[in-house]
């Protein structure tokens, strides 16, 4: 891995205020990810929301309100929503590719796919 894709997944810090909507990444490249809850929810990783095998992709619905985030190890986080939907892993790479701002993804939501 080159030195500026370790700083492209590299998460300085994370930000997601209560009773915000979007939770904010600032990467160590300086690059600043924009992650609406929404998106989020809707590319849950984790196997009840996404099955066991195949691509990520997006399921509409499920509460949005961030009830606690979690690090784990130094490669991911796991999200708690309201409603206690809290099994899915977020990579520090996946939560780079789901980056919401205009210089990123901008594809609609149900077009995009994800690898696991």
């Amino acid at each position: 891995m080159s030195e500026h894709s370790g700083a492209r997944t590299t998460a300085r810090e994370l930000r997601a205020p209560r009773g915000a909507r979007v939770m904010h990444v600032d990467w160590a490249d300086g690059h600043l990810g924009v992650l609406p809850h929404d998106v989020l929810r809707g590319f849950c990783p984790c196997a009840h929301c996404q099955g066991h095998q195949g691509p990520i992709r997006w399921h509409a619905g499920g509460n949005l309100e961030l009830a606690s985030l979690e690090e784990v190890g130094n490669y991911a986080v796991r999200l708690e929503w309201a409603d206690g939907h809290g099994t899915g892993l977020y990579s520090f790479r996946y939560l780079r590719e789901l980056c919401a701002c205009p210089s990123c993804d901008t594809r609609p939501l149900e077009e995009r796919r994800y690898s696991r």
